[in-house]
């Protein structure tokens, strides 16, 4: 069975009924993150040896976002599959099933969270190591090779000039501006 929650307070809105009560359901989100604690905190119980959150390190971590991989959902092509790169291979393959990337990226974000609201320190935070952030990127940039998907990081735009932004633009009354 599920373990019992405590009621989280609010400030207002978000709450449902209009009654005097202080306490709302968690949110999507909160008891997401509830359960992704629950799951990684069941994880160390039955590693062996079996570990406590305090002893947790990267390497920890990783072994556990390795472990989730036999449940992904999402196909990754291996680099000797016919379809790698290919973003719609036109038949069926052997290759995994793993965990997708955003949503590893996600789960770390949920378990970094929560590692601090359930007495850990930021300086230890094993959610935030810098093993796993690479790991995280490699795991990004072979599914998107595997995908034939890119993801080129966005350039910021040079500021425009003040000029631009002080003049007004005159148009006819039929004719529409665009912003840029």
């Amino acid at each position: 069975m599920e373990t019992v929650q405590s009621p989280v307070t609010t400030t207002g809105g978000g709450g449902g009924g209009g009654g005097s009560s202080s306490t709302t359901t968690p949110s999507r989100y909160e008891n997401q993150k509830r359960r992704d604690w629950n799951t990684f905190s069941q994880y160390l119980r039955n590693h062996r040896p079996p570990l406590t959150v305090a002893m947790c390190s990267g390497a920890h971590v990783l072994e556990f976002l390795h472990y989730l991989d036999q449940f992904g959902k999402t196909k990754v092509h291996n680099p000797t599959c016919p379809f790698f790169g290919l973003p719609n291979p036109p038949a069926p393959c052997p290759c995994p099933l793993r965990q997708a990337w955003g949503s590893l990226d996600a789960l770390i974000g949920r378990l970094r969270a929560a590692y601090e609201e359930n007495g850990g320190r930021a300086e230890s935070n094993p959610f935030g190591a810098r093993a796993v952030r690479l790991y995280l990127h490699d795991v990004r940039e072979f599914q998107a090779k595997a995908r034939g998907v890119s993801y080129e990081k966005k350039r910021k735009r040079p500021k425009s000039s003040t000029i631009s932004n002080a003049t007004p633009v005159t148009t006819s009354p039929n004719a529409t501006a665009t912003a840029t």
